[in-house]
């Protein structure tokens, strides 16, 4: 199986989401875009590299989207196991300030299909 390649450096990648965690924590909770943009991107890759594979779509719109987890390798179309989220969401799930569980109940997280859950990965 192919390594995923990295377009966000892992030490650029952790500072992005160390300044996410900072922000979102503050009073304000204003988060500039440019870090947004950077912690997704770094995560997708992370859950990449941690799960390799076609066969799980994650989408974190407008940010980023990967394919992830061992299984069916997708080519055409929409996949059949599709993750899709905002970006506070996917961000509070992989930093433990969100559970999987709790962001698809609460309709923050739209998964379809069989393999189309990341609980076992996340937090990162």
């Amino acid at each position: 199986m192919a390594i995923a390649r990295r377009r966000i450096g892992i030490e650029e990648g952790k500072a992005a989401l160390a300044a996410w965690q900072e922000a979102a924590g503050s009073p304000s909770g204003a988060v500039p875009r440019a870090v947004t943009a950077t912690a997704v991107r770094y995560t997708l890759e992370e859950v990449t590299s941690r799960a390799p594979g076609n066969s799980v779509e994650v989408r974190v719109p407008p940010f980023g989207v990967t394919q992830c987890v061992e299984g069916p390798r997708h080519t055409r179309g929409t996949p059949p196991n599709v993750i899709e989220c905002d970006a506070a969401t996917w961000l509070g799930m992989v930093t433990g300030q969100l559970g999987w569980a709790e962001a698809v109940a609460a309709g923050k997280v739209a998964a379809s299909g069989l393999r189309a859950d990341l609980s076992s990965l996340l937090p990162l």
